[in-house]
């Protein structure tokens, strides 16, 4: 046997130096193996069994017993009950791995070649989990994914047949460019788009992100908030496949150099969804997102969305007031169009007329007039708020409020007779108001004419198949801010686990509200153009719960984790 001295001297690494130190394999016969390796662009392992220097159970329990590493039969297990599209097929092929299970944020990976660092990266980057590795037979690992390869390519072919269509008209489409039919048509483009389309909406996400890189292509969805790398397709396709989203979308197969927005339907069954489409020409090619836009979220009901009664009950009364303004606050993504559309589903009655401007609008709502900025030809927020004037509305949505022209007409409106419902990019409900007369609206408009401001976040929603109650020191329950009345009735918080019905414990999202109606005494204070703490301190006085607050009595409620909410309030 080789001396460590002599093993450490020579160029071998990984699982080659494990295995001349252990006796089975000599420096030269290791040396030789690898160079083989890099000459076939195959793996180490691969070299070894392929040249009969060690079988590979002997093999698999050298490893393990070097590395301390726990050993599986994959020979003993029912490889049916094994975790499916946990990884990308694509991945696991590539680096010869397969999903065994997961516990909490642990994923544990069989595997022939612990030592692969790489294969162990990128696969905590593509699942956000932390990879173990059990090391298995490399003859039994290969006949595994074989199999599995050739199930899923038989799914992929089969998707030809599925139940579901694009609401366009290709042909029209196709005429405006003819060189590129044969592109766009490519049948396995089109079954992979339909995949990915369908497999976003099993998923529950939200969003798909195609992003071509220099020398990959990659697509990610986003799911409760969190972005996953769900595969890697051939970098070839990407070209092919931008072009046939654009023609689904009615967009400019032509035009690669500027920034385009389109929208398709998919026909699912008997339901129909929505999709807003991106492109956003990079340096390798065009990134494309589509979102994802489900009319029956509006009609959830205002339960659904995670308001409090008290909460609930503040906005319903101002809402159905015939005048004033409701604002809505949050950062992007915090769910503000759902809530104002849920508020304009229970307001649409055949007896008021509701009229509203978007850039551009998310949710189709039958029986509400929605207008779609439109910038170039002059079709501004404020330029469309002069004309619903004009059209004898009852109530008016603004997309969001940008500037001082568009701020100062949906007052006035709201001092009028029109009930106004917009948006502001603001951190909370008080300083939304200063945020407004920073603009320069003058402070006897602001309040006259707002009603109340909601501010908003969403936080990712607990599994209720596998959340645990938890141990959390009580010095951390009161910094998160608790009191010590709260904490006196012994109820524990919940963490996340993770199983096979949701992403890492949790599973869906739900708000979390600061709903703060605009009293006297908050309007004594905006008069006199006092500060965002000042109208802070006066809610908190009339009993405004802030977003941490309302945050920990979902917490309490065992809605979501301390440490969820800590994150998304943590301003």
């Amino acid at each position: 046997m080789d001396t460590i001295a002599e093993v450490q001297q020579s160029a071998l690494s990984g699982v080659a130096r494990v295995l001349v130190h252990a006796g089975k394999l000599n420096s030269k016969t290791a040396e030789d193996l690898v160079r083989t390796a890099r000459d076939k662009k195959s793996t180490f392992i691969a070299s070894v069994i392929a040249a009969g220097a060690i079988s590979p159970g002997d093999l698999a329990h050298t490893l393990a017993h070097a590395l301390a590493i726990p050993l599986l039969d994959l020979g003993a297990i029912d490889a049916q009950r094994l975790p499916r599209n946990v990884i990308d097929t694509k991945l696991s092929t590539q680096y010869r791995v397969l999903v065994l299970g997961r516990r909490g944020n642990r994923l544990f990976i069989g595997g022939a070649d612990p030592t692969d660092q790489e294969a162990v990266e990128r696969i905590k980057f593509a699942t956000q989990l932390t990879p173990e590795w059990v090391i298995v037979e490399y003859d039994k690992l290969s006949r595994l994914l074989d199999v599995n390869n050739a199930s899923a390519s038989e799914t992929l072919e089969s998707m030809a047949s599925g139940d579901f269509e694009f609401d366009v008209t290709d042909d029209v489409a196709l005429q405006e460019a003819p060189d590129t039919a044969t592109d766009v048509e490519d049948a396995p483009v089109v079954r992979f788009l339909q995949k990915m389309l369908i497999d976003a909406i099993n998923a529950r996400a939200s969003d798909l992100h195609f992003e071509p890189y220099e020398y990959h292509y990659r697509v990610r969805f986003r799911i409760d908030g969190e972005l996953r790398e769900i595969t890697q397709p051939p970098i070839a396709i990407k070209d092919k496949l931008s072009s046939r989203i654009k023609v689904i979308s009615r967009l400019d197969i032509a035009e690669k150099r500027v920034p385009q927005d389109g929208r398709m339907k998919l026909k699912f069954g008997s339901k129909a969804i929505d999709f807003r489409v991106s492109t956003l020409p990079t340096l390798f090619g065009e990134k494309i997102v589509i979102r994802i836009l489900d009319p029956s979220s509006a009609k959830l009901g205002i339960e659904a969305l995670g308001y409090e009664k008290i909460e609930k009950d503040r906005l319903m009364a101002c809402i159905q007031r015939p005048y004033g303004m409701v604002l809505v606050t949050g950062p992007t993504g915090s769910g503000k169009t759902v809530s104002l559309y849920t508020c304009l589903n229970i307001l649409n009655q055949p007896g008021v007329n509701i009229s509203t401007v978007e850039d551009p609008a998310e949710i189709n709502l039958p029986g509400i007039n929605q207008v779609n900025v439109n910038d170039k030809a002059g079709l501004t927020f404020s330029a469309a708020l002069k004309s619903f004037l004009r059209q004898d509305p009852d109530v008016i949505m603004v997309g969001e409020i940008r500037d001082l022209e568009t701020a100062d007409i949906a007052i006035k409106a709201a001092q009028t007779g029109h009930m106004v419902m917009s948006t502001l990019h603001t951190n909370d409900a008080p300083s939304t108001l200063t945020r407004l007369l920073n603009m320069g609206v003058a402070p006897f408009n602001v309040a006259s004419s707002v009603l109340l401001i909601t501010a908003q976040r969403l936080a990712r929603k607990l599994c209720e198949t596998c959340k645990t109650p938890a141990d959390f020191p009580r010095e951390a329950m009161l910094k998160a801010g608790y009191s010590d009345e709260d904490l006196e009735s012994g109820w524990k918080p919940y963490r996340a686990v993770g199983c096979s019905a949701c992403n890492n414990g949790y599973k869906g999202r739900i708000g979390i509200y600061q709903v703060m109606p605009i009293t006297e005494a908050i309007q004594r204070i905006i008069l006199s153009e006092g500060s965002a703490m000042d109208i802070a301190e006066q809610a908190a006085r009339e009993g405004v719960r802030d977003l941490r607050q309302s945050g920990l009595v979902k917490v309490r409620a065992g809605m979501t984790t301390l440490e969820e909410i800590i994150s998304v309030t943590n301003e």
